[in-house]
């Protein structure tokens, strides 16, 4: 096992050298001039040239890139030229709102999700079933902005029960430790605080989660169909093991294989930045500032800010392979 997850860390260097190169040369590519962005109706020829100067932008791109790559390795992610903060406190400031946001997402897709799909295998052919499989596919089909837009419309609008938007009530001044506003409201013993958090997680939750939770549900269903036909769980339903035993430690947990597969893509995907819903919602997290960069032509954000989101995918999508050995400890690594 040590020998595998040192090799898989290992192979993190070529992947993350391709993978700035990549972003690189895409931010590069895409129109617009972040001098002009910037500057605004300022933009002289003389203030243009003179950004371009101090960043660096009027030599070739592979001395940039070299430059770049150089700065990158030390630990310096750049600053970005809206906020004038470095890229690093800024990720640092906005990537526990994601992490939050991610969080209470898969929460509501796991909870929801794999219950469905075992109870709807279980009642394969019936009514349950047919109504989760419709479902599922409404949840897949329909546009995350879509849903989120309705969800804001009926509940924070009509119905007034939720905040539409931010992380926080903008009346509340409580202190944020760690950045986890949830956590911050449990560690300060601010339980109004905590509970406002969680209100204003709710709807993007709900909203960001509909795809996870119709995925998991899908594949939980087919695995456990696939599973509770095996040879071994007809021979431990022939010893005379009540259902109920059989169930939880020859079927669920052998299904649960292609399940954290498909739940730790989903984490990172999330984590990756929910651009549409933290748009509509308008929560600061790294979907909306990647968003403000891309329109600001903010090349240090959105490289420093798309690199370590590649990272954290990379580490994710480790975590998930680590975590079938431990689902099941039959699994060896060579």
């Amino acid at each position: 096992m040590l020998r595998y997850v040192v090799r898989r860390l290992l192979l993190l260097v070529p992947i993350l050298l391709g993978v700035s190169i990549l972003i690189f040369f895409w931010v590069h590519a895409l129109p617009g001039d972040p001098a002009s962005a910037l500057l605004g109706e300022r933009a002289t020829p003389e203030l243009v040239q003179q950004y371009k100067d101090q960043y660096g932008l009027d030599r070739p791109l592979p001395v940039q890139y070299w430059d770049y790559l150089k700065t990158t390795v030390k630990g310096d992610l750049g600053t970005s030229v809206t906020s004038r903060r470095t890229v690093a406190s800024e990720i640092k400031r906005r990537f526990p709102a994601t992490i939050e946001l991610a969080a209470a997402a898969m929460i509501f897709a796991i909870g929801i999700g794999l219950p469905l799909g075992f109870f709807a295998a279980k009642h394969y052919g019936g009514y349950f079933d047919g109504l989760s499989l419709v479902g599922s596919l409404i949840g897949i089909s329909i546009p995350i902005f879509f849903l989120a837009i309705i969800l804001k419309y009926i509940f924070a609008i009509r119905l007034q029960w939720l905040p539409s938007v931010g992380r926080e009530d903008v009346l509340l001044s409580p202190e944020h430790p760690t950045g986890f506003y949830v956590l911050d409201g449990l560690i300060t013993r601010n339980w109004t605080a905590m509970w406002d958090a969680i209100k204003h997680l709710i709807l993007p939750a709900i909203a960001l989660g509909s795809i996870p939770l119709a995925v998991i549900m899908r594949i939980t269903r087919a695995a456990v169909l696939d599973v509770q036909n095996e040879d071994y769980v007809r021979t431990a339903r022939a010893k005379g093991l009540a259902p109920q035993t059989v169930d939880r430690r020859h079927v669920l947990r052998n299904a649960l294989l292609p399940v954290s597969t498909i739940i730790g893509l989903q984490t990172g995907l999330l984590l990756s930045g929910a651009v549409l819903t933290e748009t509509v919602f308008a929560f600061p997290g790294m979907g909306s500032w990647l968003r403000d960069a891309i329109f600001n032509s903010d090349y240090a954000a959105l490289q420093g800010g798309v690199l370590f989101l590649a990272v954290v995918f990379v580490i994710v999508n480790l975590l998930v392979d680590i975590s079938y050995a431990i689902i099941n400890p039959r699994i060896r690594y060579s």
